[in-house]
């Protein structure tokens, strides 16, 4: 018998910044990451809010330090463009999932549809999916689901900021939506089919932007990827700095007894409001981390570090 000869590991370096990867369809988050993490020799890497197999686009993968700013992506609003197939809705909300209802589709009349959307803006509650990686007694609601076990879940506050018709066909629909962390794409969609009067599954989904901050920098494909592979300059030249998803938050210059103090976790003397959030920056220009305003709004406390070069 012929045993197949394990992949070598990369010798891993240390890498710090964002990749802004455009997703292919039929990869999961993390297979992504790795394969991402693998060109690179990333010695630490981490994703930014999963999107599922079916899903492409936008996907921030923070290597090294970035790691520690990520937690703001998490919670940034996020921005899809939607295909929502009408008249069969799936176990799963998608096209990858069995159906199990089939309803009619009404006559589709583009004025119609777009007053049925308007009804989805603002603040409301969305009960999440069971076909989704959120915990129900330590395991995940999909391997749940895949048992043909269905559990109770907690509507989830939400907001969408924004939801505009594309196209419009018989029997399915195009639409873009802004909406904040915790939105499910694939619920809304099922949603604005009863809304409509049938039933309905996404047949396509793609997320167009994260955040505020990186909307402006283009997504890299795996293709763009592997055209510089073995070439690491060429391969970092694509990475976003670290602190480039916090460009909303203000930022604080400090000068030297202050990077000092800072960096030895004091408080520095500087007038931030109690609570709100700060970059922090050398003299040089520098990017130390993030502070935070102390209750007196007199000082500024770090919160987040990065490791310096000497570390």
């Amino acid at each position: 018998m012929t045993v197949a000869a394990a992949r070598p590991r990369p010798a891993w370096r240390r890498v710090d910044g964002i990749l802004l990867l455009d997703k292919p369809v039929g990869l999961s988050s993390n297979q992504a990451l790795q394969r991402a993490r693998r060109l690179y020799r990333a010695a630490k890497g981490g994703h930014t809010g999963s999107l599922d197999p079916l899903a492409s686009g936008v996907l921030p993968l923070c290597f090294g330090e970035a790691t520690k700013v990520a937690a703001g992506m998490l919670d940034a609003d996020k921005s899809y463009r939607a295909t929502l197939a009408l008249g069969a809705r799936t176990a799963s909300g998608d096209r990858d999932g069995e159906v199990v209802e089939r309803r009619q589709v009404p006559p589709l009349e583009a004025g119609a549809v777009e007053r049925v959307l308007d009804r989805f803006h603002g603040e409301q509650t969305q009960v999440p999916p069971m076909h989704s990686a959120l915990k129900h007694g330590g395991e995940a609601l999909y391997r749940l689901a895949r048992r043909g076990v269905v559990v109770e879940r907690a509507p989830r506050p939400i907001r969408i900021w924004s939801i505009e018709l594309v196209d419009l066909g018989a029997d399915w629909l195009t639409f873009d939506v802004r909406c904040s962390k915790g939105t499910y794409v694939r619920t809304l969609g099922e949603d604005i089919a009863i809304a409509l009067g049938t039933v309905g599954h996404l047949s396509a989904l793609r997320r167009t932007a994260v955040g505020g901050a990186l909307a402006g920098h283009p997504a890299h494909t795996f293709e763009a990827l592997a055209a510089r592979s073995g070439d690491e300059p060429a391969l970092d030249a694509l990475l976003l700095p670290v602190d480039a998803a916090l460009a909303g938050l203000p930022a604080l210059t400090l000068d030297a007894p202050g990077v000092g103090a800072l960096l030895h976790g004091r408080p520095v003397a500087a007038a931030v409001a109690a609570g709100a959030a700060v970059r922090l920056y050398a003299a040089d220009g520098r990017f130390l981390g993030l502070g935070e305003g102390d209750a007196s709004g007199e000082h500024v406390r770090p919160t987040r570090l990065l490791r310096s070069d000497g570390n």
